[in-house]
């Protein structure tokens, strides 16, 4: 996708504060954290969300999920964490490229809305 922000994000062609990457999967701060700890995990090839997850790329969410607890644990969230991804505009899904958010670092709300 040629305007896509995270797909500029994860080509570094827009500057972000790294926090993990490897073949499949780009993570990084954001920019209005919304916890102590909140960092997006992307895929680097474009899915626009969840909603467009099937069996050719499947693959890749299933290494999100691998990464998810090494950056957990690299981030020093041994309390725990939450993972949030919104999908469509119900959901409020801002940027149109799947993404996940971990949150942590502090005693979340047990309340999702």
């Amino acid at each position: 996708m040629t305007d896509c922000l995270f797909c500029a994000i994860a080509e570094g062609k827009i500057p972000s504060k790294k926090v993990y990457e490897d073949d499949l999967v780009y993570a990084f701060r954001d920019i209005n954290p919304q916890a102590k700890t909140h960092v997006l995990v992307i895929p680097k090839t474009h899915i626009g969300s969840c909603a467009e997850i099937n069996e050719e790329n499947s693959a890749i969410v299933a290494r999100i999920f691998e990464v998810i607890p090494k950056i957990a644990e690299a981030e020093g969230l041994k309390n725990g964490f939450r993972v949030i991804s919104n999908s469509g505009p119900d959901a409020c899904q801002s940027v149109h490229h799947l993404h996940f958010h971990i949150l942590g670092g502090e005693q979340m709300s047990d309340k999702m809305a």
